[in-house]
């Protein structure tokens, strides 16, 4: 990791008060011919140039971070003065991986970075805080160095919980209390577990706000400097993770805890219980989710004033109302969220309410607003605009002049390109239930006429297992599109977003159902003639790359070819080796256990395979270990059905790499074209 003088790759001029992209790049041209595949997979394979953005309080500069070769680097631009934005902070290793840099002061950036390392064979990660001015000096470690005597790990490594602070120059952030072995020292930490710490942003001096408690989990603030409620986990004697929590709050202006609340976490699936994610001082309120009456998250809010009056803010009958909308410094909560066929945010706030509307229809293509940061005073908003067709572009509107100034587009390599307009569909599972999911087809082309007929298509379930595919954009979903597929996305039986009885615990759990819905998808588009007879294969990430797999056990030969990116294989297995981690019992209970998990492995049933398979995986996935690949591409071999396993060295479960995720296109694509008789 290194700060000032970092060699600047994104070159932008700054024009009108806003910054427009000149980043190089070789864009496909418009409505790209098959032959083009190339140059298509290298396009939609590039990381998104532009990523979690941060406005200053002053509102007159912005911070980003961008790739750096296999790492990142953090960018500000100054949106007033202009100029080349200034290259602050790089972290050049795969290993390191930024994930947001957010303005404490005007002239100050805190950045949190987790590192992925191996802990005698086992993957870990962890989380490190360090500070940098904005010009790109005094970089500093916010995070505490551990000493030689300390008796545990800190793999949190602080996060700032209120950006106010409780004073002026300071911000909140929890901190993980590490002891230390005290023989021969009368300085020795002794406090354990998670706590709270004051902490001066330029001289990162810091005094205890909250002392660590090993039942710790979590805290929140107000907003404005006072921590109002914490999370402790109901602890047992083993060492794992329990996944149920007690939840506490203080009254205003006390020090004293009372009982919020319980959840239960611990099936690994849907949470029981009100989850407090915000408190509003003026209303003193928590807002949070719970299970409504109709099975489906609601909105609710409760009273901090000792009487725990409970409203029901907001509740479908037809999905999950599932995010909370906040804004600015403080978090103030403005709205919440709920995805139909397209996502849906409903605003408390009549200003923003308006604002986003004329937004939506000003913009072109009518995209989805995000509110993503604000100044200190709300003047100026920092939000981003995407659609279906459009990658995603970064704006600033100013309130007092009423101007609306681009900054940055996510995908420049997409500049030109005609993309596929997606459409919410439902259709038929075998029993009857209808499932909804989206559809997209290849530009040009019509679900309406003949022209969506008889096409080469893609069955893509999403990962999770709990969560949902929505509408928008989909680097995958747009790459197969341009190269002539139909692509459909179920949102099967054991996806999230529909209430607890369509989730049905998860669908490890229910996998049959979910495979049955999946495979359902496949035999729909060949009798709706979308896809043409023998032109139908299965693409999936995670759990989908399970699903896509499993459905070969399941219905060999419904699909012509099966591609799995870092896929779940070996249940049985998996479940043996998340007992390496705290949170392992849990997952246990996710993935389920007894002798019918033989049936749900893939891996374990490689001889029902009829059709090429071709995997792909990082050798440092966190998330599914690469050992299941391995396992599947071993079992695979002798019945002559692996059309290829490709492993990427230094790489997580995300695979954020061009070069990955090219290959991954690239040949996914050439897999599929033969397997269906298509030209290349």
């Amino acid at each position: 990791m290194r700060g000032a003088g970092c060699a600047a790759l994104v070159v932008a001029a700054m024009g009108g008060g806003g910054v427009r992209s000149t980043v190089a790049h070789a864009a496909p041209t418009k409505g790209a011919a098959p032959a083009e595949g190339a140059a298509l997979a290298q396009a939609f394979g590039a990381r998104v140039a532009v990523s979690d953005m941060s406005m200053s309080p002053d509102g007159t500069h912005v911070a980003f971070i961008v790739p750096d070769g296999a790492g990142q680097q953090v960018m500000v631009a100054d949106l007033v003065a202009g100029g080349t934005p200034r290259s602050v902070l790089a972290s050049p290793r795969a290993g390191e991986k930024l994930f947001g840099c957010s303005w404490p002061t005007d002239k100050r950036l805190f950045c949190r970075i987790r590192i992925y390392e191996a802990n005698v064979g086992t993957p870990i990660s962890y989380a490190r805080m360090v500070a940098i001015d904005s010009d790109g000096g005094h970089l500093t470690v916010v995070s505490q160095r551990q000493t030689d005597r300390a008796l545990g790990f800190d793999y949190h490594g602080d996060a700032v919980i209120d950006w106010t602070g409780d004073k002026p120059g300071q911000v909140l952030m929890t901190h993980s209390f590490v002891p230390e072995m005290s023989t021969g020292t009368h300085l020795a930490q002794t406090q354990e577990g998670l706590g709270v710490v004051s902490v001066n942003v330029t001289t990162l001096q810091r005094r205890t706000v909250q002392m660590g408690r090993v039942d710790a989990a979590g805290y929140l603030t107000d907003g404005i400097g006072h921590v109002r409620i914490i999370a402790r986990e109901v602890q047992n004697s083993t060492g794992y993770e329990t996944g149920k929590l007690n939840w506490y709050y203080r009254k205003a202006g006390t020090g004293d805890w009372n009982l919020l609340g319980h959840t239960d976490d611990s099936n690994g699936s849907s949470v029981k219980g009100f989850v407090p994610l915000a408190v509003d001082p003026t209303l003193d309120v928590a807002y949070g989710f719970g299970t409504g009456e109709e099975g489906r998250t609601a909105l609710y809010r409760i009273k901090l004033d000792g009487s725990l009056t409970r409203e029901r803010v907001l509740g479908r009958s037809d999905v999950d109302v599932d995010d909370l909308v906040t804004i600015g410094r403080s978090r103030r909560v403005v709205g919440v969220s709920y995805a139909t066929d397209k996502r849906v945010v409903e605003f408390f706030d009549p200003e923003l309410a308006k604002l986003a509307a004329a937004l939506h229809k000003a913009l072109p293509g009518q995209p989805q607003i995000s509110f993503v940061d604000a100044s200190a005073d709300e003047s100026r908003l920092l939000l981003l605009a995407s659609g279906d067709t459009d990658p995603g572009m970064y704006y600033v509107f100013d309130k007092k002049t009423r101007k609306l100034e681009q900054v940055l587009g996510l995908r420049p390599e997409l500049e030109g390109v005609k993309l596929a307009p997606m459409q919410a569909i439902s259709y038929r599972a075998a029993d009857g239930t209808m499932i909804p999911a989206y559809l997209t087809l290849p530009p040009g082309h019509n679900p309406g006429d003949s022209s969506g007929k008889g096409l080469p298509a893609i069955v893509m379930p999403h990962g999770g297992p709990s969560a949902r595919d929505e509408w928008g954009f989909d680097w995958l979903v747009q790459f197969y599109a341009l190269r002539g597929y139909a692509v459909l996305q179920p949102n099967y039986r054991g996806s999230s977003g529909y209430g607890v009885d369509w989730q049905n615990g998860n669908a490890f759990h229910s996998w049959a159902r979910a495979i049955a819905d999946i495979d359902d998808a496949g035999r729909w588009l060949l009798a709706q003639g979308i896809a043409a007879p023998g032109k139908l294969g299965i693409v999936g990430w995670s759990y989908g790359g399970y699903a896509a797999l499993q459905s070969g056990v399941v219905d060999p030969g419904l699909f012509k070819a099966i591609v799995a990116v870092a896929p779940v294989t070996d249940l049985p297995r998996l479940r043996d080796d998340q007992m390496a981690y705290t949170t392992g019992v849990i997952v246990g209970r996710q993935i389920g256990e007894g002798d019918s998990l033989k049936g749900a492995s893939p891996a374990l049933n490689a001889g029902a395979f009829t059709v090429p398979v071709l995997l792909f995986h990082g050798d440092q996935d966190l998330n599914v270990p690469v050992a299941q690949s391995r396992e599947m591409a071993d079992r695979l071999r002798p019945t002559g059905h692996l059309a290829a396993y490709v492993e990427f060295k230094g790489l997580d479960h995300q695979l954020e790499s061009q070069q990955a995720r090219t290959r991954i296109l690239s040949d996914s694509d050439a897999l599929l074209r033969k397997a269906m008789g298509l030209n290349p």
